[in-house]
């Protein structure tokens, strides 16, 4: 067997990811098979961070015409967070992995609060940490706060989740003949305007030399053929050679 090419990863799921074929809430169809192909990644000894979003349950920013003003929206969005951030650990623990979840925001009855040295000593310990209640402020995203959480535990890659296998120069769900973009660096993301993560979230793995690696995260072993080196999806990079 390969040896990973990652020691430490942090994981973005997006919360809309949860929803499988429902119009909002969670699929426990969908939870079951992150949780066996977190577990082929988990099994080679890599240690996973995990940030999830809160999209199945509350978008703020789509219902800031219902009359909640956009900060506690955000607060909304931040608890449906904890919601699938709970729901994505019971489901790991039930698949033999032992986990921890750590929350921005201080409600200690059901999770810890975010210390940024427990976390890293959990994850020394093989456990898997999600971090939940985005960075716990208003006006960030949960991209921005796996950026923030990846930095801080020192992880090797932002690896992020979704429908589509890459970066593509258009939508590839509304244009066919879309170009994947197997390897670009941050700044052709910012002149492209290419929608990988928010401006926030991109500029901080710019300025702190931290790849991003975004992948089809609904085909199976992806994620694990991604963690041992195979080219899976797109590579954001500093590395990268300009685009044309």
């Amino acid at each position: 067997m390969s040896d990973p090419k990652y020691r430490r990863i942090l994981l973005k799921l997006s919360g809309e990811a949860l929803m499988g074929d429902l119009d909002y809430g969670i699929d426990a169809a969908v939870l079951k098979r992150y949780a066996e192909e977190i577990k082929t990644v988990h099994d080679l000894g890599v240690q996973i961070g995990i940030v999830i979003g809160g999209g199945n349950i509350y978008r703020g920013i789509e219902n800031s015409s219902d009359g909640i003003d956009k900060v506690t929206g955000d607060h909304m969005g931040m608890l449906a967070t904890v919601i699938n951030a709970l729901a994505l650990q019971n489901t790991l623990e039930h698949h033999g992995m032992y986990t921890r979840c750590q929350t921005a925001i201080d409600m200690a009855r059901i999770a810890e609060p975010y210390i940024r040295r427990k976390a890293v000593r959990h994850l020394e310990k093989n456990r898997i940490v999600i971090f939940a209640a985005g960075t716990g402020n208003p006006y960030f995203t949960t991209d921005t706060a796996a950026v923030l959480r990846g930095i801080e535990i020192e992880a090797d890659v932002i690896i992020k989740g979704t429908r589509v296998d890459g970066i593509y120069d258009s939508d590839p769900e509304k244009n066919p003949g879309a170009t994947r973009f197997p390897l670009i660096n941050y700044d052709d993301v910012f002149k492209r305007n290419l929608k990988v993560m928010d401006m926030t979230a991109i500029t901080l793995c710019k300025e702190n030399r931290l790849p991003i690696a975004v992948f089809n995260m609904n085909e199976r072993q992806n994620l694990r053929r991604l963690i041992l080196g195979e080219p899976v999806g797109t590579t954001v990079t500093e590395s990268a050679p300009s685009l044309p």
